[in-house]
């Protein structure tokens, strides 16, 4: 029985889902049951981005400035509680504050629906301590590709 039961918590401990996970999962399955309108989404979006630690919601309403200009077309709602921008349905990229799975960093990622292929390799996110004008820049230029 001791076996058992340490087995079960090493494959619980190794297999399971974090807190945090559970918790973003749980985000995800109300997002979905939702039926907002874009307005709406697009509150919920600032109503969350409100809440993050300074640093991190400082790049958040950057990157959701940034996005909005570059690309208008994309709407904005959450996505596992995260602010993200969709195209035809489809989210095409996202901004992780750090706190959201208590990592070093922030992150802005974009999804399968984003066309930023190149060759064989390309990347799909980016680590963010801050942002520089030359950041916001690159930021741009990729939001214009993912949509292009």
């Amino acid at each position: 029985m001791a076996t058992t039961q340490k087995t079960a918590k090493r494959s619980a401990a190794t297999d399971g889902f974090t807190a945090e996970e559970k918790a973003a999962m749980k985000e995800r399955a109300k997002e979905m049951k939702r039926n907002a309108s874009a307005a709406e989404d697009e509150q919920a979006v600032l109503d969350k981005i409100a809440t993050m630690p300074d640093a991190d919601r400082v790049m958040a309403e950057r990157i959701h400035a940034l996005v909005k200009a570059t690309a208008p077309d994309l709407t904005a709602k959450l996505w596992y509680g995260m602010p993200a921008y969709y195209k035809d349905g489809k989210s095409i990229c996202f901004f992780q504050d750090a706190n959201k799975f208590k990592a070093r960093y922030a992150t802005f990622g974009f999804n399968e629906a984003a066309r930023l292929d190149d060759g064989n390799m390309w990347p799909t996110s980016y680590a963010l301590l801050r942002l520089t004008a030359a950041d916001e820049k690159r930021i741009a230029e990729l939001v214009k590709q993912a949509v292009s």
